[in-house]
């Protein structure tokens, strides 16, 4: 469609035409010229701001063109982008709701159909869901008239890490149709990360400045670091000698930052440990089997390792989940809304003090926020997607769809020992926070990787 005016001055009459599409294009371009300009003549954050909004321009305009670009783009924004807004809103936040809107816009705009892939993993999460926005409404109920109520924008920030997590595993199983999109997905996350694990490893002192600290300080960055390239090494029958070689090199220097030059951080190591002890045992079923009473001997002993380094804190712990069970008998079904049981802690006693605090626990946090029907969803999740790797990991022929299978199996056997320490999968809003957002996203897009593949093998895309 085009645009026409007519143009008059003094003798000059005549009418112009404009195509619709160059209209647009050169209003955009005038907007940034303009803008660009402005911020020479304002602040340095005035030009900041500017060129985010050009770049934010632009990466709009590529993803209504590549949606699943938006992947690769989440990446960086996670690991570099230092923007922080109100209550920790970051990169990640802002543009994996942006993801959400595209498809969920795309979905009623344009295919004008409301669906989502038949898969035994993805019911659990759209339930879990609808679990999470009535317990969102639960916390607006004042459940202990003593006690005040967590400000609203932290329980939407608490709601939206849920919430747009369980999206992501949705969504990541709806949209990836090709294979060599969770491919390059991969890439894109172990080649950035293993920019931190070379400058850790050469004790570059510069490093931790580049990289963002929710990112390289959660758990789920080790744990799939380490898992995703050992399960294609061991797994992946099509990959080269030289291949392999490279990503075992990949998974012991990961292993050396977690476990060496950062030992006393059990987050950063146990949970990985656990994916690679799976692993081994799937490639090597009759030596695992008989290994069985060894393996426990030594879980003992590291058990008791663990705990006898840092005592104080596993004893505070179990009394912090003790007290929060405690409180969330307020409403034990589905909880007390999102980070609302920080501000009624001072009612209860912890070893004598009247304090807030956090129980350090994934599964007694999601007790506390959504109820039983949360935690039952939660594990429903987790088992099924587990369930799903076995069966593919079974079926499938295909090298990389195959160990991917092996990897995401073993990473859900990772993420419940990451819950069981920390909430490291479903942030709590007063602990790990929007912060850590931007690596607990991951298994989220990993186990939506998985249902993906589930698709393509029964679309007969792979074998």
């Amino acid at each position: 469609m085009n645009i026409n005016f007519n143009l008059k001055f003094l003798t000059i009459d005549r009418q112009v035409t404009i195509s619709r599409q160059t209209f647009q294009y050169s209003v955009g371009l005038l907007t940034i010229l303009i803008t660009v300009a402005a911020s020479f003549w304002g602040t340095v954050n005035v030009l900041v701001i500017a060129l985010a909004a050009i770049g934010g321009v632009v990466a709009l305009v590529l993803l209504l063109r590549y949606p699943l670009l938006a992947y690769i783009f989440l990446m960086p924004a996670g690991m570099f982008v230092p923007f922080s807004g109100p209550g920790g809103v970051n990169a990640s936040v802002l543009l994996v709701v942006l993801m959400s809107v595209l498809w969920i816009g795309n979905m009623f705009i344009v295919n004008r159909r409301f669906e989502f892939v038949r898969s035994s993993a993805v019911r659990p999460a759209v339930i879990f869901m609808i679990v999470c926005v009535v317990a969102f409404g639960m916390g607006q109920v004042s459940w202990f008239s003593l006690a005040t109520q967590a400000p609203f924008d932290t329980q939407l920030g608490g709601f939206a890490i849920y919430f747009f997590s369980l999206v992501m595993m949705v969504m990541t199983g709806n949209i990836i149709k090709d294979i060599r999109w969770l491919k390059a997905i991969i890439i894109a996350f172990v080649a950035l990360s293993m920019i931190y694990v070379l400058g850790r490893v050469v004790e570059w002192s510069g490093i931790d400045s580049i990289f963002e600290n929710g990112f390289i300080a959660n758990s789920m960055l080790w744990t799939w670091l380490v898992i995703l390239p050992l399960a294609q090494a061991m797994f992946n029958q099509d990959l080269k000698k030289t291949t392999r070689m490279f990503l075992l090199i990949i998974v012991a220097l990961t292993l050396f930052v977690a476990m060496i030059q950062t030992r006393d951080w059990k987050s950063g190591w146990v949970p990985a440990m656990v994916g690679v002890g799976v692993l081994v045992a799937l490639k090597f079923p009759k030596l695992a089997f008989a290994s069985i009473p060894f393996a426990l001997i030594g879980v003992a002993y590291l058990a008791q390792d663990l705990i006898s380094t840092d005592q104080y804190s596993w004893g505070t712990r179990v009394d912090a989940w003790v007290v929060v069970l405690d409180i969330s008998r307020a409403n034990p079904l589905l909880g007390l809304g999102f980070a609302n049981y920080n501000w009624y802690a001072p009612l209860f006693s912890l070893r004598g003090y009247h304090i807030r605090f956090n129980s350090h626990s994934q599964f007694v946090d999601i007790i506390a926020q959504t109820g039983l029907a949360g935690l039952v969803c939660f594990i429903w999740i987790l088992y099924e997607v587990g369930a799903l790797g076995w069966r593919l990991s079974r079926e499938l022929k295909d090298g990389f769809a195959r160990a991917y299978a092996y990897g995401v199996l073993a990473g859900v056997a990772a993420c419940v020992m990451a819950a069981y320490l920390v909430d490291w999968l479903l942030p709590f809003a007063y602990n790990i926070g929007l912060d850590g957002f931007r690596a607990s996203i991951l298994p989220w897009i990993f186990f939506g990787g998985l249902v993906a593949i589930e698709q393509m093998r029964k679309e007969n895309k792979l074998t």
